[in-house]
C-alpha cells in the first residue's frame, strides 16, 4: 500500500530524539506550557519571522483565537474561500462574524484579489486567504486590498508551513495568522495543536489570555477564555521536526516536481506554481475529468489518493441557508474534478513513477 502520508518512516528516522524528549518530559513533569512548549514558540517565531508565535490546541482554534483578539465579532463579515476545510469557516462563525465566499482562482485555487474587492462591502472587517495545500495567496496584493480599505489581514496558514512569498513566510504578512499541526501536516505533531502568528504585542497578550481561561495571572479571570494550549509532549515532537522542516519541504517538492513531469503531457492538470510564493505541497492536487476513473485505478493497485473538497462550503448543508443565491463557478467546477495523489517527504521516485503509471495507463487505455 502507497499512502497518502509516511508517518511511520518519518518516525522512524527520529525516534530516538522523540523518545528521548518524552523521557524528559515525563521525568519532569511539566506538562502545561512546560519548557518545550515555551521553546518552540520562541523556535517558530525565529524561524517564520514574526515577533510572537502562540501554541493552541489546534489549526481551528488558532484561527478562532487570531480572529478574537483582532477584535472581529457579531455583525462583522470576514471574506474568505469557500474551496477549503470546513475550520476556515467554524473559525468564523465562533467570533459571531458571517464568512463571505468568493471564488479562487483556477490554476492556484486561492481566492483572488479581484474577487476580494469586489466583496467589500460596509460591514466587511477582515479577509481571511488560506494558503490551500501549501500554495501562497497572492499576499502583496490582497495586503495592499486591506490596507486600502482598513480591513484586517487573518491568514490561514494551516497547509502552509514553510511556504514563502518573495522569501517572506506565509503567517508574516498579516495582523495575525493560524497554523495547523494536525499529524499529516508538513510541520505535524502527533494529535492535534496550533500556532497563533503576529508581530503585534496587544494580539499576542490577547491570544495567551484567550487559550488559558481568559487568565494573565493564575486565578484571576478578565474575561471568559478557553482551554487551548499546546501539548507539552506535542511541543517535543514539533520542536524535532521543526529543525528538519525545510529538509521535508524541498522532498515534498521534489516528489511534486517529478509527478508533474511524468505527467505533463496528458489531458489534466497539475498543480500551478505562480512565480510568487514558494509552494510546499501539503497536498499534490490535479484536476482530471476522469476522477473516477483514475482513482478507481490506483485503488485497484493498492495507492492511495483522495478529495479535497468535493464539496464547497457555501453548498455544505450547514451554510445553504445563508449562501443561498451564492453562485461560485470555478469553485463548483474545481470540486468536481480534483483529487490528490500521495506526497510526503518520504516518497520515492520508484513510488512517484508507479503512480504515474498507473494514471497514464486510464488515459492510453
Amino acid at each position: 500500500m502507497i499512502p497518502m502520508v509516511n508517518l511511520q518512516a518519518q518516525y522512524a528516522e527520529i525516534q530516538d530524539e522523540i523518545v528521548g524528549g518524552f523521557s524528559e518530559t515525563l521525568n519532569n513533569c511539566a506538562f502545561i506550557l512546560g519548557p518545550n512548549v515555551q521553546a518552540f514558540e520562541k523556535e517558530a517565531a525565529e524561524y517564520l519571522g514574526v515577533k510572537h508565535a502562540i501554541g493552541c490546541a489546534s489549526g481551528t482554534d488558532a484561527l478562532h483565537l487570531a480572529l478574537l483578539a483582532e477584535g472581529i465579532g457579531a455583525g462583522d463579515e470576514v471574506i474568505t474561500s469557500a474551496f477549503t476545510f470546513i475550520a476556515t469557516a467554524e473559525a468564523i462563525k465562533y467570533v459571531g462574524a458571517t464568512p463571505v465566499f468568493v471564488d479562487i482562482d483556477p490554476g492556484s485555487f486561492n481566492i483572488t484579489p479581484e474577487n476580494i474587492e469586489k466583496a467589500i462591502t460596509a460591514k466587511t472587517k477582515a479577509v481571511m486567504p488560506v494558503h490551500l495545500f501549501g500554495q501562497p495567496a497572492d499576499l502583496p496584493a490582497i495586503k495592499a486590498i486591506c490596507d486600502k480599505h482598513g480591513l484586517k489581514l487573518i491568514e490561514d496558514c494551516a497547509q502552509s508551513f514553510g511556504a514563502t512569498v518573495y522569501n517572506k513566510q506565509t503567517g508574516s504578512f498579516g495582523n495575525a495568522a493560524g497554523f495547523s499541526f494536525f499529524p499529516s501536516k508538513n510541520l505535524g505533531c502527533f494529535g492535534d495543536g496550533g500556532l497563533v502568528t503576529t508581530d503585534c504585542d496587544a494580539t499576542a497578550a490577547k491570544v495567551k489570555q484567550y487559550r488559558n481561561h481568559g487568565s494573565e495571572v493564575r486565578y484571576y479571570h478578565d474575561v471568559v477564555g478557553y482551554n487551548s494550549r499546546l501539548d507539552e509532549l506535542q511541543a517535543v515532537v514539533l520542536r524535532a521536526k521543526l529543525k528538519r522542516i525545510d529538509q521535508y519541504n524541498a522532498a515534498r517538492r521534489h516528489a511534486a516536481h517529478l509527478y508533474s513531469e511524468l505527467l505533463a503531457d496528458l489531458p489534466l492538470a497539475t498543480p500551478y506554481e505562480d512565480g510568487i510564493g514558494v509552494h510546499v505541497y501539503h497536498q499534490y492536487t490535479l484536476l482530471c475529468d476522469r476522477r473516477d476513473e483514475v482513482m478507481k485505478a490506483l485503488q485497484e493497485q493498492q495507492i492511495a489518493s483522495a478529495i479535497y473538497y468535493p464539496v464547497p462550503l457555501h453548498q455544505q448543508n450547514v451554510f445553504k441557508a445563508e449562501c443561498a443565491g451564492v453562485s461560485l463557478p470555478i469553485t463548483e467546477s474545481v470540486a468536481a474534478r480534483c483529487m490528490s495523489l500521495p506526497i510526503c517527504a518520504n516518497l520515492s521516485d520508484d513510488n512517484v513513477r508507479k503512480i504515474a503509471g498507473v494514471i497514464r495507463g486510464v488515459f492510453q487505455a
